[in-house]
């Protein structure tokens, strides 16, 4: 059974100007930030870029992406930007195929530090959960014969008198099979141990071999390409580990674990988010006496002058029922 996921290439390489296709995330993967206002300094300085920084695999400047496993050295220092001008910027040193690469970050949106921030968390976190991606061989996996299991994973079943085919003799060990990864250990050993993660796994077969049928599990190209062989009696309980071990790695690879547990603290709203919806006020007005008083003296011209006593001048005739005190006591 060939695996799905074993052309995950996206966190162990630098690629330029990739088509819109391999920009797609995988499935499993989140994206945890997005910075609209980014600066590819080094490569296209004066450029605004979107910058999306994925769970686990990789971050994007425009059509640029950069696999965290790539990655040498993060720092922060003073760049020149067009944009900008003298300012702060992320600098990440990267080795891929043995080519060096350097680039050059820049927020244009001053003051925020989320660009140094939230790449700097990530690929911390990325570097202390690659046993959820990477084949390990001696780690330490078991403590008090028990496996020390990862954030998020359980396990499914557990195997005991499995002989590792790796040596001319075999090696008598335990199994567990989880939902992220196959543990073998030696029972005289613990250290004597491998961790091999589904997304590693590129075939799950049972072939005949000199001590019998055996399970055979060959790795993926970029883990190493290994082949391990384990002897488990009677068969048909190789025939149900077999079964199970495929059902689970169908299972991951349609939603896999990458193990990169990281949340922004605060992500700040989108302007379409902080928008809203201008809502006209539903106040109805009542109209009073004084209210009418005030609307006639301006509305109606057309009246003829009188003379008034009280203000000893020629005003306009007022309607009946209104009265200067009245006028008055609406203007204060």
């Amino acid at each position: 059974m060939s695996a799905v996921l074993d052309v995950l290439w996206e966190d162990r390489d630098v690629r330029f100007d990739i088509s819109p296709q391999q920009m797609k995330m995988r499935p499993g993967e989140v994206l945890i930030d997005c910075l609209e206002s980014i600066e590819d300094t080094k490569g296209n300085n004066g450029d605004r870029g979107s910058y999306l920084l994925r769970e686990t695999v990789t971050f994007l400047i425009a059509t640029l992406p950069v696999g965290y496993n790539c990655i040498i050295n993060i720092t922060t220092r003073t760049a020149n930007s067009k944009l900008r001008g003298q300012t702060e910027a992320l600098y990440i040193l990267t080795k891929c195929n043995n080519t060096r690469f350097e680039f050059i970050f820049t927020n244009v949106v001053p003051g925020s530090p989320r660009l140094f921030t939230s790449v700097i968390a990530v690929h911390r976190a990325y570097e202390t959960s690659k046993m959820y991606r990477d084949l390990k061989l001696r780690s330490a996996l078991i403590q008090n014969k028990q496996l020390r299991l990862l954030p998020r994973e359980q396990i499914y079943d557990k195997i005991n008198g499995v002989w590792n085919l790796s040596s001319d003799q075999g090696n008598l060990g335990t199994f567990f099979i989880t939902n992220v990864r196959i543990v073998w250990h030696a029972n005289m050993n613990d250290s004597f141990n491998v961790s091999i993660p589904y997304l590693q796994i590129r075939s799950i077969k049972v072939r005949d071999s000199k001590f019998g049928l055996a399970l055979v599990i060959e790795s993926s190209q970029q883990s190493g390409g290994y082949v391990l062989g384990f002897k488990i009696d009677p068969v048909e309980k190789l025939q149900e580990a077999v079964k199970e071990i495929n059902s689970l790695h169908k299972v991951y690879s349609a939603n896999p674990i990458f193990g990169v547990d990281y949340e922004m603290e605060e992500k700040p709203q989108s302007l379409e988010d902080l928008t809203v919806e201008q809502v006209q006020d539903d106040v109805e007005i009542e109209p009073g006496e004084q209210t009418d008083a005030f609307v006639v003296s301006f509305s109606q011209h057309d009246r003829e002058p009188v003379f008034s006593e009280e203000l000893g001048l020629a005003v306009e005739k007022l309607k009946d029922g209104f009265t200067l005190q009245g006028l008055w006591e609406v203007m204060t």
